[in-house]
């Protein structure tokens, strides 16, 4: 798999992925209001443009045939000498072929490089995930409900691994 850092031009490719990958990976922990509701909130070329203008660093995968296939955002020093991936997607017809550690490592590696002790991530405390990112060393450090609007949560775990 082919990582290129995203401009900001492609990012109605991160939407069109969100669209296609978040009713698979959330279509049976969230109904489909709160999908539709975060996808319009999170996932809006605006919203998106801002994160970038911040802090937000994304990168965009792509296939040997060059389909786009997935995406990775994480933040340097989001806490203190931590970076936070934000945002690891990819398309459920290529998870387990190693794209999503791929993601992790190209984040590992840009977080030592700006001297970072830790990754962490909030996952939702239903998402088949978990699994993935204990075995990438991630442990469970800590519940987190986050409000987002509309009566619904975010239902987390903080994850973290030491680098």
């Amino acid at each position: 798999m082919k990582l290129t850092a995203l401009k900001i031009e492609q990012l109605p490719i991160v939407i069109d992925l969100t669209k296609k990958i978040w009713p698979v990976a959330y279509g049976e922990i969230l109904s489909k209001a709160q999908l539709d509701y975060m996808i319009d909130k999170f996932y809006n070329e605006t919203a998106l443009r801002e994160l970038m203008q911040k802090s937000h660093v994304f990168y965009l995968a792509q296939d040997n045939n060059g389909k786009d296939v997935g995406f990775v955002s994480y933040e340097i020093n989001s806490e203190p000498n931590k970076t936070k991936i934000h945002k690891i997607y990819v398309l459920p017809e290529t998870q387990g072929t190693g794209l999503g550690r791929q993601f992790f490592e190209l984040v590992k590696e840009k977080a030592i490089e700006n001297q970072q002790n830790a990754i962490f991530l909030n996952v939702n405390k239903y998402n088949n995930a978990i699994h993935f990112y204990s075995k990438l060393g991630f442990t469970k450090v800590k519940d987190e409900v986050i409000d987002i609007g509309n009566g619904y949560v975010m239902d987390d775990y903080v994850m973290e691994v030491v680098i």
